[in-house]
C-alpha cells in the first residue's frame, strides 16, 4: 500500500471518527436540551403551585377577616339592641318606681296596706317578738294600725300576740329631687328578729324589686316578642 493509499485511508477514518463525535455531540446537546425543559417545566410549575398555595392563604385569610369582622359587627348590633331593650325595661322599671311615691299620698289605702305588710312580716319571721323599722314620716300610721296588725296575726297563727318594738332609727324618706343618689324609701317596713339575725324587708321598693325580676321574661317577652324572652 502506497503513501497515497494509507492517506486516503486515514482521512477516511478521520472523516469516520469525526461524524461520530458530531452525531454524540449532538445527541448529547438534545438529550442536555430535553432535561433542561423538563427541569424549567418542573420549577416553573413548582413556581406556580407556590403562588398557587400563597394566593389560597391569603385568601382563606382574607375571608377569615370578612367572617370576623361580620361577626363583630354582628355582635355590635346585638349588644345595641340588648342595650336599647335593657333600656326601654329600666325606664318602666324608674315609671313604676314613680308611681309608689303616691301610693302614700292616699292615707287611708296606705295604713291598709302597711297593715298588711305588718302581718305578712310577722308571719314570715314567726317570732315572739321583733323589731319593726319604717320612715320617720310613717311613724304615726304604723302606731294606728299596730295593734289590728298583732291580732290579725294572733288569730291567723293561733299565737299569743307578739311584741312588736318600733325601732328608733327610721328607713330613708322618700326619693327628694335634692338628693336624687341618696338612699330613699317609697314606704313599706322592715322586720327583724331581736337579735337581728333574721330580717325580711317588705319596703314597697323592696317588693317591686321582687315582682319585677319574677315578672322580667313576661315583660321582655310581651314587649320584644319570643326571640328576648
Amino acid at each position: 500500500m502506497n503513501d497515497a493509499d494509507v492517506s486516503k485511508q486515514i482521512q477516511q477514518m478521520v472523516r469516520f471518527i469525526r461524524q461520530e463525535a458530531e452525531e454524540k455531540a449532538n445527541e448529547i446537546s438534545v438529550s442536555a436540551e430535553e432535561e433542561f425543559n423538563i427541569e424549567k417545566l418542573q420549577l416553573v410549575e413548582a413556581e406556580k403551585k407556590k403562588i398557587r398555595q400563597e394566593y389560597e392563604r391569603k385568601e382563606k385569610q382574607v375571608q377569615i377577616r370578612k367572617k370576623i369582622e361580620y361577626s363583630m359587627q354582628l355582635n355590635a348590633s346585638r349588644i345595641k339592641v340588648l342595650q336599647a331593650q335593657d333600656d326601654l325595661v329600666n325606664s318602666m322599671k324608674e315609671a313604676a318606681s314613680k308611681e309608689l311615691l303616691h301610693v302614700s299620698h292616699h292615707h287611708h289605702s296606705y295604713e291598709h296596706l302597711l297593715k298588711d305588710l305588718i302581718v305578712q312580716g310577722l308571719l314570715r319571721l314567726k317570732e315572739p317578738a321583733v323589731l319593726l323599722r319604717g320612715r320617720k314620716a310613717d311613724v304615726h300610721f304604723v302606731e294606728s294600725i299596730l295593734h289590728s296588725a298583732k291580732k290579725e296575726y294572733a288569730q291567723k297563727e293561733n299565737v299569743h300576740s307578739p311584741e312588736i318594738i318600733i325601732d328608733h332609727v327610721h328607713l330613708p324618706p322618700a326619693p327628694s329631687h335634692h338628693d336624687v343618689h341618696g338612699p330613699s324609701c317609697s314606704g313599706g317596713v322592715v322586720l327583724a328578729s331581736r337579735d337581728g339575725k333574721i330580717v325580711f324587708e317588705n319596703t314597697l321598693d323592696a317588693r317591686l324589686e321582687v315582682v319585677f325580676r319574677k315578672k322580667l321574661p313576661e315583660i321582655r317577652k310581651s314587649l320584644f316578642g319570643q326571640i328576648a324572652a
